[in-house]
């Protein structure tokens, strides 16, 4: 019996969602740089990839750092053009480019104290874990 809920345990957190512990000051205000507990929704991504849209907060792979889960805002969805970084910091900001198929733009809500996609580029939704639904 503990095998069968062991595994179900597994299942629903692998393939539903799950509650995390979010740390870092790149989603400042939006949330805390410590502390900060959130609801993850796995399966409306899994069921429907295209429910994704512009300003949900997505947890990610980092793509420059596979052992880091980060999390963005969505900037951009594949097709769209965006301005590679409106801030100016680290890309001229009349610099704009198309998010290719397949991928999405992410920026953090505090742009000084994010490493996003101004950094790295357009992200592959392959990258993508869950979708953030709330905070606890």
């Amino acid at each position: 019996q503990l095998v069968n809920l062991a595994c179900a345990t597994h299942l629903f957190l692998e393939y539903v969602g799950t509650v995390s512990l979010m740390s870092g000051p790149s989603m400042l205000p939006t949330l805390a740089s410590s502390g900060e507990v959130v609801v993850e929704d796995k399966l409306s991504l899994r069921l429907n990839p295209a429910s994704l849209a512009r300003g949900d907060l997505v947890v990610v792979r980092s793509p420059i750092n596979p052992t880091l889960i980060v999390c963005k805002r969505v900037i951009g969805l594949p097709g769209d053009v965006v301005c590679v970084d409106p801030t100016g910091l680290k890309a001229p900001s009349t610099e704009h480019v198309i998010v290719p198929k397949g991928h999405i733009w992410l920026c953090g809500d505090n742009m000084l104290y994010s490493r996003d996609s101004r950094d790295y580029g357009p992200v592959p939704m392959a990258l993508i874990r869950s979708k953030l639904v709330a905070r606890v």
